[in-house]
């Protein structure tokens, strides 16, 4: 039905597919497995019309070249695409996104009939007809998507990636409706990153790498070879399920050296380990008191502290600056007051001799009359009412 011959798509100086060939008959699923990278998309939109790049070769459908067509018109000749991504109207009903889908002219004279045919494929768009499309699960929107290129009535149904993004359940869930479609006549082209499934649902397969076709096989024989199972599978028998030989004598690994006995045991460690964690916690070393605060020295009722060895007496120096602030005045010297009778103290070491203020300083008498006129204005203040 669809026969591509050395397609080739160049995007300016680069060449993203270079001489692909490959066909899909009636009631088979092709599949085409690659890299990332490697040109399948590229492929599909070449193949549907929608490719941006420049485009150069055959793609025959019942001996119809659709290369240059407009999309509509590889549409009528029976192409639909699935693209990547759905591509749904999420805001449309399931009922209204399958109607957009009849819309070619080779579709709307059995669209009931398609229609009938789309909900017995997928029994769930039945249920949902009037739910919103983006209220449902990834899975059932790409059910959608394929529900709605199959209204178009096509001969060929092209499919890019329709797995991405579905859970590992979904996505067998997903597989086997494609095989049901397969039974209703259609030709599949599939573009699918999930190798293992594909090809356990496809009759055919191409290998495309830095876009050029490497190896075409049927699927069983691309499952069992190690070439495909290493590239794409994970690994020998990844595909097909099949159990690894056993380790031969000659690929087992060589027994190594004894080790020596030096050292401790792993025994013994373990049981220093246990005695250690077992053992009780030593007590914490005894907290030191602070050292206690120096107590203030004691204060009697009008009496001043008693000087401290080698010390000027404070109460004796604040006498003899009031007398000499009374002399200058021309006021008579304050009376001194009774000092009340000491008990008597043990012999002290001789004070030294009190220095006379008259005689000091200027920076001292300036001093002195400063705490002077501060006394004096503390007399004469009156707080404000």
């Amino acid at each position: 039905m669809l026969d591509v011959r050395n397609l080739s798509v160049s995007y300016g100086k680069h060449r993203a597919l270079d001489g692909a060939s490959l066909r899909v008959g009636k009631g088979e699923i092709v599949v085409i497995l690659g890299a990332n990278g490697a040109g399948k998309s590229t492929l599909l939109k070449a193949v549907c019309g929608i490719c941006e790049g420049r485009v150069s070769g055959e793609a025959l459908l019942e001996n119809s070249d659709l290369v240059g067509e407009k999309p509509h018109k590889i549409v009528e000749a029976g192409i639909a695409l699935v693209p990547e991504g759905r591509g749904v109207f999420g805001d449309l009903t399931v009922e209204e996104n399958l109607t957009l889908g009849a819309y070619a002219e080779r579709a709307r004279d059995d669209e009931a009939g398609n229609l009938q045919r789309v909900l017995s494929l997928f029994p769930k768009l039945g249920e949902r007809r009037k739910q919103t499309v983006r209220t449902m699960s990834g899975g059932e929107q790409q059910m959608v998507a394929i529900g709605r290129a199959m209204m178009s009535n096509p001969s060929i149904l092209a499919l890019d990636e329709p797995s991405l993004g579905l859970s590992p359940l979904l996505c067998k869930d997903l597989f086997e409706s494609l095989r049901v479609v397969k039974q209703a006549g259609l030709g599949i082209l599939l573009v699918e990153q999930n190798a293992k499934q594909s090809l356990r649902i496809a009759d055919r397969g191409y290998l495309l790498e830095n876009g050029t076709i490497v190896h075409e096989d049927d699927a069983e024989r691309l499952a069992n070879d190690p070439a495909v199972q290493k590239a794409y599978l994970g690994g020998s028998g990844a595909a097909t399920g099949a159990k690894r030989p056993g380790p031969t004598q000659a690929s087992m690994p060589k027994p190594s050296a004894p080790r020596p006995a030096a050292g401790p045991k792993p025994s013994d460690i373990a049981a220093a380990a246990m005695k250690s964690v077992s053992a009780p916690a030593r007590p914490a070393p005894p907290v030191q008191p602070a050292a206690p605060a120096p107590k203030p020295t004691p204060v009697t009722n009008g009496a001043a502290p008693a000087p401290k060895p080698n010390a000027p007496n404070i109460a004796d120096m604040v006498a003899k600056a009031n007398a000499a602030s009374s002399r200058r005045n021309g006021a008579a010297p304050a009376p001194k007051p009774a000092t009340p009778p000491q008990p008597t103290a043990p012999a002290r070491p001789a004070q030294p001799a009190i220095p006379d203020f008259a005689s000091s300083s200027d920076r001292l008498r300036a001093m002195i009359e400063e705490i002077e006129a501060a006394a004096r204005r503390a007399e004469t203040y009156k707080p404000r009412r």
